[in-house]
């Protein structure tokens, strides 16, 4: 696959909305494992958003702009707030109506670039950035001019980077009052980051 089109990034965003939503009570059961329980609620909520906003895009960056903004003036909470940063960051590195994958690769790495702005959280603390960030690394030293196989990449490090929080201690938000508590589970943020990514190699 040598180029994204507005129509492959909108499948692949349904497609993201239709697995996180299988597998909501999922999510929201490993968050209230250490957190307040409403995980798979939240993030359900903050895509149908996302990708209602997208429904009329015809080009990248307003399209992403649309998607980033709107996820957070009509929901609160911090999955809008990151999920919105990064589209909005998404935006600030795409152009036109496809991209070819150093397109691709320039916008996931904008999108992270806008995450770190609005969080500290780094590999290791045990939250989303542990699937986000291995994940646009992995995109990013992707060798292939194949966008599917660019993706496939950060799919890959970002399960693996959920994977990993399974035996960290938590260091951000409610879950790091529960310190040793938090390690064997797997944090619901990374879980559901990495199924995001996950179902954006699905495409094509």
């Amino acid at each position: 696959m040598d180029k994204l089109t507005i129509a492959d990034f909108k499948a692949m965003m349904n497609k993201a909305l239709e697995n996180i939503k299988a597998r909501e009570e999922e999510f929201s059961k490993l968050d209230a494992v250490i957190g307040d329980g409403d995980h798979g609620t939240a993030i359900v909520t903050a895509l149908s958003c996302i990708v209602r906003s997208a429904q009329q895009g015809t080009e990248f960056k307003s399209m992403l702009m649309d998607m980033g903004m709107n996820v957070m003036l009509e929901v609160s909470g911090s999955t809008s707030t990151l999920l919105g940063a990064l589209f909005l960051g998404m935006s600030d590195c795409a152009e036109g109506t496809e991209l070819d994958a150093e397109g691709v690769k320039k916008m996931f790495a904008g999108g992270l670039a806008n995450v770190k702005q609005q969080t500290s959280a780094q590999v290791g603390d045990k939250t989303m950035m542990d699937a986000l960030i291995p994940a646009v690394e992995a995109i990013q030293n992707c060798p292939s001019n194949d966008i599917k196989e660019v993706l496939q990449a950060g799919a890959k490090a970002a399960l693996a980077g959920a994977e990993s929080t399974i035996q960290l201690k938590a260091n951000f938000g409610r879950a790091r009052n529960y310190g040793e508590r938090s390690v064997g589970y797997m944090d619901s943020g990374a879980a559901s980051w990495s199924c995001m990514f996950a179902s954006f190699a699905e495409i094509g």
